[in-house]
């Protein structure tokens, strides 16, 4: 015999489906580093667009001022050196963007099912974040010195694991196809802004 619901009792439950927990800025960028597979998987389809934008203008500030050329200009006039690295960080933006945007086509192409907007920003977060550390010291020290060559190896080193886990993550993606869509960007960033041919 069926039992009929009594006319005091609660209503049928109506479970919403968990919402996700906000992910901060800091708990991403930090989070990186020492636990970088729950926050890649915290982090899945959401779009960051805000944090992509801070932080390329942020190691494009860090970038400038490691160069001697930004401080020969400072003493010119600090006007132009300021707009010379507005222009600079405005590059590095669309840059940092393009190859977020091959990274998606990439890995697509090879089977892939990531949204597009997740995939670029965590991108460019994931490079730039990796980055950090050798971009502070080459602000403090001559780009060609010892700690500034091992921090341009390490950050590189841990920046290509990221993105490949990202990209295995976001995608769907076996951990060979994931480091074929980002290894043509990877290595030619880290080609030109880790290891240029001069200094300064």
């Amino acid at each position: 015999m069926p039992v009929s619901a009594s006319p005091h009792s609660p209503p049928a439950s109506r479970t919403p489906a968990a919402r996700r927990r906000r992910l901060y800025w800091h708990r991403l960028f930090f989070g990186l580093w020492y636990r970088p597979v729950e926050i890649l998987d915290e982090a899945r389809d959401r779009s960051v667009w805000g944090a992509a934008a801070f932080l390329c203008v942020l190691c494009g500030v860090l970038g400038t001022m490691g160069r001697d050329g930004f401080w020969e200009g400072w003493r010119v006039g600090p006007a132009f050196a300021l707009e010379a690295m507005a222009i600079a960080d405005a590059v590095l933006v669309l840059a940092s963007l393009l190859l977020g945007i091959a990274t998606q086509a990439i890995a697509r192409r090879l089977g892939g099912n990531g949204k597009f907007g997740p995939t670029v920003t965590l991108f460019v977060v994931v490079f730039w974040a990796t980055d950090l550390p050798r971009l502070a010291l080459d602000a403090c020290l001559p780009g060609g010195s010892f700690p500034v060559r091992a921090a341009a190896w390490v950050t590189s080193a841990f920046g290509y694991a990221f993105a490949t886990l990202l990209i295995r993550g976001q995608h769907h993606l076996p951990t060979h196809k994931a480091v074929a869509a980002v290894s043509i960007q990877m290595l030619a960033a880290v080609a030109l802004l880790k290891f240029p041919a001069t200094t300064g």
